[in-house]
């Protein structure tokens, strides 16, 4: 038995539904995509991949990208998503830590990562945003029946690698079960049935849009409207084909920025979803008064996929991220005792339940750190619980900066800048952003007698960052602020610089 594999793919064989919607009004069937997927499998196998192995994939969104994740369940792989945004030097790290057997990349990526594949043994395919590729051209030949690998719940799914403000990356390790009971949870939570039609324009590189909108989907016999990314005119031309959709905030506020997004446009829609990032009370607000839909906001991250929800019948309020969801615990305690807090009180946001990951690959230390003996894993936000049982996020007690749905690390930036020309030190926090819900900012302290060219550091940090995590301004100033034993007091920075992107 394969529960990932059997339970959310293996169902549909022989379906003559359709799974894959596109813009063009074209679809592509659950037969013909199992159909790909099986090909892949074979491919993959016919490499000399074994079931545990890693498969680590940067490629765009398409159709047979998804199905190259079918493929990787089917056969047992362990799949790797990386964004598409990340340079050849933060690729390496994930390929070379996470052990990767093979990696699949787009086209015009093949010549940089070819040498590291050479010097650690690691085949190399290609897949391009067309569904064309090496990878494609081998799978082709192959048959469109694949003996699925027995696994078990507890066995590897995927790796998704995230990380602290400080340290290495974390390669997060999640087990079929984790994926698979989530993904019925909120099948049941959010009323999805095989009559769902969802507008799906988020990558599929991460959670948000691999788990859980393309699992709560499979595990319905529902379809996907399947956007190569979110894209404004698309997104309001196809909506009145959709019954649902899943966004991140930016997706809402330039929908209300835009006068054809009417009630009207809106009137087939059963539910919008939103999470990744904080969603604005005002977006809340402004985005009922135009549907009459109020967006159903929940909380889940890179270990443990969702975690709460506000509920489908019942309020659903702004600034909560809802309840724990059916078979998820979830507590708040104490930072430094682990102690329990009474209702109401900010401390740390604990959960345990099926959702919860196995641990970080090799990294049994930073394991035992945040994922307890009894099953809690320290999710490292800050959060209490008002009096009517609503979850709210409060902060984190990292400085992990959210923008758009991406997890930026401050540290990782301050080396690149304390690095630069002109430069004594400096901090990098997150603050409001209208569309992202939080931005980089950046701030720096001029070494004596020099004037720092933000201009040129700026472009500096556009050769080693992928666009996300690139600070959207950079402030020069004469000190950081710091308390009495020296460490730089970053709330100080995201309070005086609160407004510089929403006043």
């Amino acid at each position: 038995m394969n529960p990932l594999y059997d339970h959310l793919f293996g169902r549909h064989a022989g379906s003559d539904a359709p799974f894959l919607h596109f813009a063009d009004g074209s679809s592509l069937g659950y037969a013909g995509f199992l159909g790909m997927a099986a090909q892949f499998a074979h491919a993959l196998t016919a490499e000399g991949l074994v079931p545990g192995d890693r498969v680590a994939v940067q490629v765009e969104k398409s159709p047979q990208a998804l199905a190259l994740y079918a493929a990787c369940a089917q056969a047992g792989l362990v799949f790797l998503p990386l964004n598409t945004a990340y340079t050849i030097g933060e690729l390496s790290y994930f390929i070379e830590d996470s052990g990767a057997r093979m990696v699949v990349c787009d086209p015009a990526g093949k010549e940089g990562l070819a040498p590291l594949a050479a010097r650690l043994g690691v085949g190399l395919h290609t897949l391009d945003a067309a569904g064309g590729g090496s990878l494609t051209d081998r799978a082709g030949a192959m048959d469109g029946v694949f003996p699925t690998a027995p696994r078990g719940a507890d066995d590897l799914a995927a790796f998704l690698y995230t990380s602290g403000t400080t340290g290495r990356s974390k390669g997060a390790m999640l087990t079929q079960g984790n994926l698979l009971s989530n993904a019925e949870t909120l099948v049941e939570y959010w009323r999805f049935t095989d009559a769902d039609v969802l507008l799906h324009a988020l990558p599929i590189f991460h959670t948000h849009g691999l788990f859980v909108a393309t699992n709560v989907t499979l595990a319905t016999g529902g379809s996907m409207i399947f956007l190569p990314k979110f894209d404004l005119d698309t997104a309001l031309a196809v909506m009145p084909r959709a019954t649902t959709m899943m966004g991140v905030p930016t997706f809402y506020t330039r929908l209300l920025d835009d006068a054809r997004f009417t009630g009207d446009i809106a009137r087939h829609m059963r539910l919008f979803i939103s999470g990744s990032a904080p969603l604005l009370a005002e977006t809340h607000t402004r985005f009922e008064a135009r549907t009459g839909h109020r967006i159903l906001e929940r909380y889940g991250m890179t270990e443990t996929n969702m975690n709460t929800s506000n509920p489908y019948d019942g309020e659903r309020r702004p600034g909560a991220v809802g309840f724990a969801l059916p078979g998820v615990e979830l507590k708040i305690t104490d930072p430094v005792t682990g102690e329990t807090l009474t209702q109401g009180a900010v401390g740390q946001i604990e959960v345990r339940g099926p959702n919860v990951f196995k641990g970080y690959w090799q990294m049994p230390e930073k394991t035992a750190e945040e994922l307890r003996a009894d099953g809690f894993f320290i999710t490292g936000d800050l959060g209490r619980i008002d009096q009517d049982g609503y979850v709210h996020i409060v902060g984190r007690n990292k400085d992990l900066i959210i923008s758009g749905g991406y997890n930026i690390y401050p540290k990782e930036i301050e080396l690149l800048l304390d690095d630069a020309p002109g430069v004594l030190e400096s901090a990098v926090v997150g603050v409001p952003h209208p569309d992202f819900g939080e931005t980089v900012l950046g701030v720096v302290v001029p070494a004596a007698g020099e004037t720092p060219d933000l201009d040129a550091i700026a472009a500096r940090l556009g050769e080693s960052l992928a666009r996300f995590k690139q600070p959207k301004k950079l402030i020069v100033l004469d000190s950081l602020p710091r308390n009495t034993m020296g460490k730089v007091q970053k709330n100080i920075l995201r309070e005086r610089y609160a407004d510089v992107f929403t006043g």
